[in-house]
């Protein structure tokens, strides 16, 4: 059997349910390798199609997608979509919306073994018949320093972007005049890992749910009806739209405030590869 492999062939950016840490959101860098037999062209796949047409099959089945475990999680169908209820050691998570914009993972825990399996049960039947054998590897990027880790909706977008509950894992680099901010870098590391980040618009109810103080978001979009209610100490409330442009420009404008007489250089990322920048 013959065998290929594609490297970087896309990013998830979705966001995950965990029973410990609650909404997490995360960046999977997806590297596959697919084996069969020859086809005419001496190929067991055209890296062209590979890049195409396995990058949309990837994309259209997990990517900017509420991922939850099988295991453990309410899921109600209504005519509108979908209602998720999930309990996590952080407090109690409940979002609905439209039914594609949520992915049942089979076990009790989504990780990226859990998600490669689901993947490659998925994605082989919609490969030409000479390929028989494929196998998805997801890995983290290697960040050397300080990443945090949000989820967010945009309500204003008119791709996948407007789904309320998806995320990313991102690399924070910050300067003073010039120089390795690392201090600033460890801050946003603590505060920002597994945070919701919502538009204060879209809030519209603050309760207590089993003990714990609750925010309840909710807007509607493109593709329909969002809304979603977890702990208000996983989230932070921004005045604008949650665009890695406007998280940036916060994240600039609450380390100036602080230090007004220095240079600030904000290099927020949005997953892997791609960000925004606030200086001054």
């Amino acid at each position: 059997m013959a065998r290929l492999f594609v490297e970087q062939l896309t990013v998830i950016d979705s966001s995950r349910l965990d029973p410990v840490d609650g909404l997490v959101g995360e960046s999977w860098i997806v590297d596959v390798e697919i084996g069969g037999s020859l086809d005419a062209q001496g190929m067991v796949f055209d890296f062209g199609d590979v890049k195409r047409e396995l990058k949309a099959a990837i994309d259209d089945t997990v990517d900017h997608r509420l991922l939850v475990p099988e295991q453990g999680t309410g899921i109600t169908h209504t005519e509108d979509g979908v209602a998720v209820a999930f309990a996590s050691r952080r407090g109690p998570i409940h979002m609905s919306g439209p039914a594609h914009t949520v992915v049942v993972v089979p076990g009790a825990r989504v990780d990226a073994a859990a998600l490669e399996r689901l993947l490659q049960a998925s994605l082989l039947p919609r490969l030409p018949g000479n390929v028989t054998d494929l196998t998805v590897h997801l890995r983290h990027e290697a960040i050397d320093g300080a990443w945090y880790a949000y989820s967010h909706g945009l309500q204003a977008h008119g791709g996948a972007c407007q789904r309320i509950a998806h995320g990313h894992r991102s690399r924070l680099i910050v300067q003073r005049d010039g120089e390795p901010a690392r201090d600033w870098e460890q801050y946003w590391a603590r505060r920002w890992r597994n945070v919701y980040l919502g538009t204060r618009d879209h809030l519209v109810t603050t309760t207590e749910r089993d003990g714990v103080s609750c925010y309840g978001f909710r807007y509607t979009s493109g593709e329909g009806v969002f809304t979603l209610e977890l702990p208000a100490a996983a989230c932070e409330l921004l005045e604008t739209e949650t665009t890695v442009e406007q998280i940036a420009a916060h994240l600039h404008g609450e380390m100036k405030d602080r230090e007004p007489a220095v240079r600030i250089t904000v290099r927020a990322f949005e997953g892997v590869g791609k960000g925004a920048l606030a200086d001054g």
